[in-house]
Parts: C-alpha cells; structure tokens; sequence
C-alpha cells in the first residue's frame, strides 16, 4: 500500500495504479502526458478542432490524469478527491 504522491509518481512512469478501497472492480488510473501542436485532424471534440484550426492547423494538449472506470470507459480528465489524495491504500495495476 502506498500514499497518492507514490501512486503520482508511479504513473507518471508510465505505469497504473488503483486504490484498494474503490468500489468498482478493475478501476485504475493513468497519466497521459498531452501533446505539442496536435494536428486538429487529431481533436475529437468539433470546437476544439475548430479552434486548432484557428491557430494554424494545432493546439498545444496538456497533460491529465485518466481513468478507466468499472463500466469500462476511459474518462479523460480524472480528478482526485480529498479522500484519495489523503488515502495510504494505493496500489501498483500491473
């Protein structure tokens, strides 16, 4: 077991790490390190691809947390609460 911080660090390696006091089976999340002038052919929101366009054909993408939920979806964008910020239970997903 192990506190959010080496859980963060874990993913930022590359790897997935979980919470053992979630609920959902087979939960874990992921870093996705963004990217550098994404081409706007590469956006799958129409107004963001709009908006690559409008600077040139790219957008500049900032990383993120994700999360592939119990029901088995990605979710861009997952924000830790409180509680999982402060939980110790995180664990290594191989």
């Amino acid at each position: 077991m192990a506190s959010f911080g080496t859980a963060l660090e874990h993913i930022k390696a590359g790897g997935k790490a979980a919470r053992e006091g979630w609920n959902g089976k087979g939960m874990w999340i992921a870093y996705s390190p963004g990217s550098e002038a994404l081409p706007a052919a590469n956006f799958w929101a129409p107004a963001n691809k709009a908006y690559a366009e409008e600077q040139g054909g790219t957008a500049d993408v900032l990383p993120c947390i994700t999360m592939k939920t119990a029901t088995g979806e990605i979710l861009m964008g997952w924000l830790a609460s409180q509680s999982d910020m402060l939980a110790e239970d995180w664990t290594v997903v191989e």
